[in-house]
């Protein structure tokens, strides 16, 4: 393989203070920078999400719809997370869905429409699995 990681994603949204804002509560992301109609948070030790508003931004970006994102976390946290989601951010949440191997999920959207994935699958031993689902 010759990458090895994410280092962003970038979603479009009207507002990006408020889906900023959003993503620190729900995830407990922490906020880098804040440019001209974008927002940066880090999402991980090496991975930086971009919040952006709609139009074309640098080398001609234009936002566009995707499937879903997925998140990593340990369960405990994917615990937590589903908890503050509909506990306190009265979010609907799908799951904890328990994949094969014991690997769980919970799956929400966010305000901008953007379906969100919390997934224990590289925190649990069982999880590693070679060839499951494209992974490793």
């Amino acid at each position: 393989m010759d990458v090895d990681d994410v280092v962003e994603l970038t979603l479009e949204t009207e507002d990006p203070d408020a889906l900023a804002a959003f993503y620190e509560r729900a995830l407990g992301l922490e906020p880098l920078s804040t440019e001209r109609g974008r927002r940066w948070l880090k999402l991980g030790e090496r991975t930086r999400l971009g919040l952006w508003a709609p139009g074309r931004h640098e080398h001609g970006d234009e936002g566009g719809r995707h499937v879903h994102f997925a998140v990593s976390a340990r369960p405990a946290q994917l615990d937590a997370v589903h908890a503050r989601l509909t506990s306190e951010l009265d979010v609907a949440v799908e799951g904890p869905v328990e994949h094969d191997g014991g690997d769980r999920s919970i799956y929400f959207r966010d305000p901008a429409g953007n379906l969100v994935e919390v997934w224990d699958y590289f925190e649990r031993r069982e999880g590693r699995r070679e060839g499951v689902d494209g992974l490793g």
